[in-house]
C-alpha cells in the first residue's frame, strides 16, 4: 500500500473535483483506493491518497494519463456522418434524441461521450458527465462547436495546429498533461494543481482561467500579449471527479460541494462531495457559475456558514 499527498485549494471547486478524480483513477489503475483532505494546517491543506502498490498513487495516476488515447463514442446506428476514429457502442448513456438540435435541424457530436483508454494497463474509462441521460444532473459547462471529447485530448494531449510538411504532427499550439509530464514530472506529481499553461477552450472547472471569473472586463482577444493561464491537470481530473458524482446545483447558477475529512473509498467520497452526512466532517463551500457568452465558468467559492 502506497501514500502520497498534494496541495490543494479547497477554494478552488475544480482543484477538489479533481481530487476525486485521482482517487477514482487510483481506484481503477491500482485498486484499494481511499483519500480524504487534511486541513489540521490551514496553511497546507493537503489531499491525502493511498492505494494498493508501492509507487506514489498520483504518479502512476499521472504516468497513465499521459500516455492515454482519447477516442469518441457514437451510439450504435448514429444517423449522421460517422466519424471512422469513433467508437461505436451498443450502450449509450444518453438518447438517441439528445444529440439532435432541433433548430437546426441536424445532429451534434458536442455532447457525444469521450472514452479514455490506459495504453499501459489496458483499462479505461468512459466520461459523459456533460451527456448523462439518467435522473442526474448533467454538469456541462462549455458551449459552442467543441466535443467533449476534443477538450479532453486537449487537455491530456495537447493542442496542435493543422499538419504541415514540415511538421507532421502540426505545431503544438497548446500544452496538455503529456506536455508536463515531458518537462517537469516530478513537478508535477508534487504539486500537480500548480502548474498551468496557456489554454483555448477548455472544461471551464479552473477558476484560475475564468476571464469572466477574474472580473477583469476585457476580452483577451483583443490583447495579444496577454495569456489566459489555466491547468490542464485540474480540467480533466475535475471531469473525471464529476464522473459518478455532482456537486448539488441548489439554484440556478449557484452550487455547493463539499470537501471530506477522512480516508474514504470512492463510493463514499462521491456521496460527501455532494454534502450527502455520510458520520465524518464536512468542510461545506459555494460558488456560482458566471457566464461567458453560453459558457458556464467556474469561479472561486466561499465557505458556507453553519
Amino acid at each position: 500500500m502506497a501514500k502520497a499527498s498534494i496541495p490543494v485549494d479547497l477554494l478552488n471547486p475544480g482543484q477538489v473535483f479533481a481530487c476525486l478524480g485521482f482517487l477514482e483513477a487510483a481506484e481503477i489503475l491500482l485498486g484499494k483506493a481511499a483519500g480524504g483532505f487534511d486541513w489540521s494546517d490551514d496553511s497546507d491543506v493537503r489531499f491525502r491518497l493511498r492505494a494498493d502498490g508501492e509507487e506514489n498513487p498520483f504518479a502512476v495516476v499521472l504516468k497513465h494519463l499521459a500516455a492515454a488515447n482519447v477516442t469518441e463514442m457514437e451510439p450504435h446506428g448514429w444517423p449522421a456522418e460517422r466519424d471512422p476514429n469513433a467508437i461505436s457502442s451498443d450502450v449509450f448513456p444518453s438518447q438517441l434524441a439528445d444529440h439532435y438540435i432541433k433548430s437546426d435541424k441536424k445532429w451534434s457530436r458536442t455532447k457525444l461521450p469521450c472514452h479514455i483508454t490506459f495504453n499501459e494497463s489496458h483499462v479505461s474509462i468512459d466520461l459523459y458527465g456533460w451527456s448523462d441521460g439518467s435522473s442526474r444532473p448533467d454538469f456541462k459547462l462549455f458551449a459552442g462547436n467543441r466535443t467533449g471529447t476534443s477538450i479532453a485530448h486537449d487537455m491530456l494531449c495537447g493542442k496542435r495546429g493543422n499538419p504541415t510538411k514540415r511538421n507532421p504532427e502540426g505545431k503544438l499550439e497548446s500544452s496538455g498533461l503529456l506536455q508536463l509530464w515531458k518537462e517537469c514530472a516530478d513537478e508535477l506529481v508534487e504539486d500537480p494543481f500548480h502548474l498551468t499553461c496557456p489554454l483555448g477552450g477548455t472544461f471551464n472547472m479552473d477558476p484560475r482561467g475564468g476571464w469572466v471569473a477574474l472580473d477583469l472586463g476585457f476580452s483577451p482577444n483583443a490583447l495579444k500579449d496577454v495569456s489566459v493561464v489555466s491547468s490542464p491537470v485540474v480540467e480533466i481530473m475535475a471531469v473525471l471527479g464529476v464522473e459518478h458524482a455532482r456537486p448539488d446545483e441548489y439554484e440556478t447558477r449557484k452550487v455547493r460541494y463539499a470537501a471530506w475529512g477522512e480516508i474514504l473509498p470512492p463510493i463514499l467520497a462521491r456521496a460527501a462531495l455532494s454534502e450527502v452526512e455520510i458520520g465524518v466532517e464536512l468542510r461545506r463551500f459555494r460558488f456560482g457559475l458566471d457566464l461567458s457568452g453560453k459558457n458556464k465558468v467556474v469561479t472561486f467559492a466561499e465557505p458556507e456558514t453553519e
